[in-house]
């Protein structure tokens, strides 16, 4: 009915919060990994482990890669794993469309950047859940998003559903948004929102920000509609289960 509390406002630095709550039945229909899949659940957010410059260099990477397509809708994503892309109403992969062009757009030093911010997520996420990092793969899809007001034209424009990460994509065990702009600044709207019964618990972007959480249903969440400007974000997402892992991206 409206009540939401503000978890982490964009005007203030947070070294590092984090919420335990009881974990879902989510995980026990899927096999279990000692030792990474949650058996402590909960949400962080920490501005203290990617730097605010680290999110602009991060961002630039994001805005040269959708330079080359984006969405006739709303939400535009580019995955630098598959190289999917959005183009128009479609995707398309961005190795094979642009070929050798890709080349001109990223650099290896981007790709190392994106590996080193990776792994500190990952080791942050580790360290909050009392897991080993070691025994946690990142699994697809991890993506940049950039969202604006745009109307959407497909299903894939619409990012306000209420949603569970570990019931849409099966692999997920941990998930985690750096965020590379900021709420009110940069866009309206756009706010990370954890539906709690009871009452709403509302994250607000700001560049370098990371929250991450347990991808059960423990943490059902949505995304507020952007109302103006462009937010950008990337979704880092971890797994247990190394049948679905994928490595880092590289640049061919």
């Amino acid at each position: 009915d409206g009540v939401s509390e503000v978890l982490a406002p964009h005007g203030e630095s947070l070294r590092d919060k984090f919420i335990e709550i009881p974990c879902s039945e989510d995980y026990d229909s899927h096999k279990r990994f000692e030792g990474c899949t949650p058996r402590k659940c909960g949400r962080g957010v920490t501005d203290a482990v990617i730097t605010r410059e680290e999110a602009e260099r991060i961002r630039r990477i994001a805005e040269r890669g959708l330079s080359l397509g984006g969405s006739d809708g709303g939400a535009s994503i580019l995955d630098l794993h598959s190289g999917a892309l959005s183009l128009g109403k479609h995707f398309v992969n961005l190795y094979r469309y642009f070929g050798d062009k890709v080349q001109d757009i990223f650099t290896e030093k981007d790709f190392a950047l994106y590996r080193d911010v990776r792994k500190r997520i990952q080791q942050r996420i580790a360290q909050a859940f009392g897991v080993d990092s070691a025994s946690m793969y990142l699994t697809k899809p991890t993506f940049f998003s950039r969202i604006n007001s745009t109307e959407a034209k497909t299903t894939h424009d619409e990012y306000w559903h209420p949603h569970v990460d570990k019931v849409t994509y099966g692999s997920f065990d941990y998930t985690s948004l750096l965020y590379l702009s900021d709420y009110t600044e940069d866009f309206g709207g756009g706010r990370f929102i954890f539906m709690d019964a009871g009452s709403n618990k509302t994250i607000e972007p700001r560049a370098g920000r990371v929250s991450f959480f347990t991808s059960g249903s423990e943490n059902l969440h949505r995304v507020e509609k952007v109302h103006w400007g462009t937010r950008y974000a990337i979704t880092i997402s971890f797994t247990c289960n190394p049948d679905h892992g994928i490595g880092d991206p590289v640049l061919m």
